[in-house]
């Protein structure tokens, strides 16, 4: 079997009111949908990350990745992935994010022609997984403590803060979550590397007081001394690694030296499920989970999903809440029930794209 046409489109979603980062730029939903048809007749679907610019990394895609994995056969994705790492090292640099589709889409095409879905060809550990919200960067306290407690009703199993750059906002936005949930429910921080080593030891012990569950990305990944000592210093776990370039590689050096406890991937950011896996199991050789990073958009969810539900060391599934805002894409939506993402059963992704929806969204087709 051989990918003998791929079809890319730049496409931007209107969100219908305006969010930003903690840049305090408005988001434009920008992605890339694609499509992957082979000499046997089968066809793949997939979304791509695409960051600010659709347009752009379409472009980087098309003509970059695309020459590239024309007349290439998806079984073989093991020698593409080694292949094109050397490949992007010659005057390339093209980030792991836009290869991701490209692997997804080997992985897919032998799910479907093996007739099973994603999870069971990459060998099931399970067929539910526990889901947590997480949140937006939020104006006031009070707004996260609202999220915290309706995910709380709702019956998810955590809730996972990224506050502002203001300390002392950040310090109130979780005393808050911790007095709203009460001191069971299993809350989470993720600071995005806000602070520096000294604010991250105080910020890290209020959080431990407050007994919340894990800090992640306290610092920049590359920081492996600095997040060593913070380790060293804190008793509540430390978090790092999802925007660690070439995983396995890039993570290797936080899984070995313990300059974390938990490490991050996902099918998207970490170049593709191989990227993931290979991470998973690095940790998992060092009995350490992996927890996987949200893809944002759902239909990437939807592989973090099936990935999560192949992998023994992991114990979440990580959505973007309001999770509404970012399920786009999909025909039928992810089943979310009783506090657990449930697995689809048909064969590869298990649920379809919407192509009335990306055609409306589409911008350009490469």
């Amino acid at each position: 079997m051989k990918f003998t046409d791929i079809e890319i489109r730049a496409c931007r979603s209107d969100p219908g009111q305006t969010y930003s980062l903690k840049d305090g730029k408005a988001i434009d939903f920008e992605f890339l949908a694609m499509r992957f048809h082979t000499d046997e007749g089968l066809s793949i679907e997939t979304f791509g990350f695409a960051g600010r610019s659709a347009l752009a990394m379409g472009a980087v895609s098309s003509e970059l990745l695309r020459p590239f994995f024309l007349g290439r056969d998806p079984d073989y994705r093991e020698q593409h992935w080694h292949d094109y790492r050397r490949f992007n090292r010659a005057w390339n640099f093209a980030p792991s994010y836009v290869y991701a589709p490209y692997d997804i889409a080997c992985h897919l095409a032998q799910a479907q022609a093996a007739g099973k879905p994603l999870y069971k060809h990459l060998g099931a550990v399970r067929d539910s997984i526990p889901i947590y919200g997480s949140s937006l960067t939020l104006p006031t306290a009070e707004a996260y403590a609202e999220e915290a407690k309706d995910l709380q009703a709702r019956g998810w199993a955590a809730y996972k803060l990224h506050p502002p750059a203001d300390l002392e906002v950040a310090f109130e936005a979780h005393r808050a979550c911790r007095e709203a949930v009460g001191p069971d429910f299993r809350l989470m921080s993720d600071p995005v590397n806000n602070f520096n080593l000294q604010q991250n030891i105080h910020f890290g012990r209020m959080l431990e007081e407050l007994n919340y569950y894990w800090l992640e990305e306290p610092m920049f990944d590359e920081c492996h001394g600095s997040l060593r000592s913070l380790r060293d210093t804190l008793k509540i776990p430390i978090v790092g690694g999802e925007t660690s370039e070439n995983h396995p590689a890039g993570v290797a050096e936080l899984i070995g030296s313990r300059a974390v406890d938990i490490v991050r991937g996902d099918a998207s950011w970490s170049g593709g499920i191989t990227g993931l896996m290979k991470t998973a199991h690095l940790a998992e050789a060092h009995g350490m989970n992996c927890e996987i990073h949200t893809a944002i958009y759902h239909p990437l969810e939807l592989v973090n999903l099936h990935c999560a539900a192949a992998i023994r060391n992991n114990e979440f599934f990580e959505v973007l809440v309001p999770e509404k805002l970012f399920a786009i894409g999909l025909k039928e939506p992810i089943d979310i029930r009783n506090g657990h993402a449930h697995l689809p059963q048909k064969p590869g992704l298990g649920i379809e794209l919407d192509w009335d929806f990306i055609d409306n969204a589409t911008l350009k087709v490469f």
